[in-house]
């Protein structure tokens, strides 16, 4: 292989990266657990700590002050992952590190820098995918939240205390958001200021219509009940309507993935027909412009695809 020595480089330094990792990992759970042996001899009982040694202090600590920083840790924040923006920051840039080396190795060294690119934007496609995979939980839970904000209501309990319940007897992630919601009513923020930030975390038409129901049964009163109850039923009419969209249309989501796919094989073929052969092409200026315009309609159709095969209600 003409490119070896590159990819022994980029193997090299992924191993590194992931060595460096591992060892703040141990020391990380080394620390923890010695917290606890203490803990455990002063008190005779393990406590839980709900407390996770961060890594790479300092980069969070310069990175919160940055306006990327701040965006990062919106989208993480809306993800419920349990990562800070250093810790994303710095893993994003090990794996478009070892992009770049693979895919230079494998295909061309033009070829790692479009890897990267791509990397980039599938750190930032990453986060999106769990903020919607979030919201499809939460939109999966609604149901039974309305139904438990129902029957608390009818019993004469205060929409604020039927909220903290329904936090504590729902999975996550409805019982991490709406315990959220409930940390803030009880630090003095307004119901309709905590449940309009749900709603920015979670957007969605269904939690939208659930969160104008309770404000404006909040403002001027009313029947709260019957107004969830009836709520309660479209939510599962809604939430059978769009498994059976998401069934039919998994078909197609999976070709859009599979396109891209088939690319990247015929460039190995074309590779090991003629060793050399993209090395050859990208030396060129017309063989860059060539591969970009190709990358570009590539993602272009995968865009398309994803947006025609969203399922909007």
């Amino acid at each position: 292989m003409d490119n070896l020595p590159l990819l022994t480089v980029g193997v090299t330094l992924l191993a590194c990266v992931l060595a460096v990792v591992g060892v703040h990992v141990f020391s990380a759970g080394r620390a923890q657990r010695e917290a606890l042996v203490q803990r455990m001899a002063q008190t005779g009982q393990l406590e839980d700590i709900g407390y996770r040694r961060r890594r790479f202090d300092a980069v969070d600590r310069r990175l919160r002050r940055t306006g990327l920083g701040k965006r990062i840790e919106r989208k993480l924040s809306a993800t419920g992952l349990d990562i800070t923006p250093g810790e994303y920051f710095v893993y994003l840039v090990a794996a478009l590190i070892g992009l770049y080396f693979v895919a230079g190795s494998v295909f061309a060294p033009f070829f790692g820098v479009l890897a990267a690119i791509a990397g980039l934007w599938g750190g930032n496609a990453f986060l999106t995918m769990q903020i919607q995979k979030r919201t499809e939980g939460f939109i999966n839970q609604l149901p039974e939240l309305t139904r438990i904000l129902a029957n608390a209501t009818q019993a004469g309990l205060a929409l604020r205390t039927a909220l903290a319940m329904a936090s504590e007897e729902l999975d996550d992630p409805a019982g991490e958001e709406l315990k959220r919601v409930a940390d803030q009513l009880a630090v003095g923020h307004s119901l309709e200021d905590a449940l309009n930030e749900l709603v920015g975390r979670l957007p969605s038409r269904e939690l939208t219509v659930l969160v104008t129901t309770l404000i404006l049964s909040n403002r001027a009163g009313g029947t709260i009940v019957s107004s969830l109850r009836n709520l309660t039923e479209t939510l599962e009419e809604r939430k059978e309507t769009r498994r059976e969209v998401s069934t039919l249309l998994s078909q197609v989501k999976v070709t859009a993935v599979m396109v891209p796919v088939l690319g990247l094989g015929f460039l190995l073929i074309i590779n090991s027909m003629r060793a050399g052969a993209l090395d050859d092409m990208t030396g060129a200026t017309v063989g860059q412009i060539a591969v970009i315009v190709s990358a570009s309609l590539y993602a272009l159709g995968f865009f398309l695809i994803n947006r025609l095969t969203r399922v909007r209600a």
